[in-house]
């Protein structure tokens, strides 16, 4: 079934969230508003989808890709990997839940358009961090020890790989981020939000 241009889905979890999206967006000639508790059907000829963090790179990640439909996130995550991560995983349009009807509205026209929205209070430090050599997979793992306090020897047992690789990957997590000293580069990774809270690292062999 062809996506009607014109047409919204909101499949937001939190009700009141959904409430407000389709209050603010059926006010605007032309659209035609829906959302999952009255129409779930209607995804599948929408042109955008509105939903909340995980709903929404839930769906961008959809075997295929999901275009159109184009997905804009409404969330209060604003921390730089977590952008990054729904922005990697195909999401289109990524807004705080504090924006105001006006942002909201743009953002949603901008999809329409086929172009990608990212919010005006994230988009220029956001936009400052890819600018920047992103840390490879294996330096966010030892980024992620370091953070927890571990040594080069214990990093290099959790992960399987030698203790001069770890000094390596090290030495690159603070070239790329500016940083003078572990501890440095631990504090500079949390003020970016690049560290996940309570996340352990992911553990690869080889």
């Amino acid at each position: 079934m062809q996506p009607i241009s014109s047409a919204v889905h909101i499949m937001h979890t939190d009700p009141i969230m959904t409430v407000g999206l389709r209050a603010v967006l059926a006010d605007q000639p032309g659209l035609r508003v829906t959302t999952h508790l009255d129409q779930p059907e209607a995804q599948r000829v929408a042109r955008v989808l509105v939903g909340d963090y995980d709903t929404g790179v839930a769906l961008a990640r959809q075997p295929g890709g999901i275009a159109p439909p184009w997905v804009l996130v409404v969330t209060q995550f604003d921390k730089e990997w977590e952008v990054r991560l729904a922005m990697d995983a195909g999401v289109a349009g990524y807004l705080l839940q504090s924006c105001s009807p006006d942002e909201l509205v743009h953002a949603v026209g901008q999809l329409m358009r086929g172009q990608r929205y990212l919010s005006e209070s994230m988009s220029r430090s956001v936009a400052d961090s890819l600018t920047r050599e992103s840390l490879t997979g294996r330096e966010t793992d030892v980024l992620q020890l370091l953070a927890q306090g571990c040594c080069n020897k214990s990093i290099a047992r959790k992960l399987g790989i030698g203790v001069g690789t770890v000094k390596t990957h090290v030495k690159g997590v603070m070239s790329k981020l500016d940083a003078t000293a572990r501890t440095h580069a631990v504090v500079v990774a949390t003020q970016r939000g690049l560290i996940r809270p309570g996340a352990s690292a992911g553990i690869q062999v080889g």
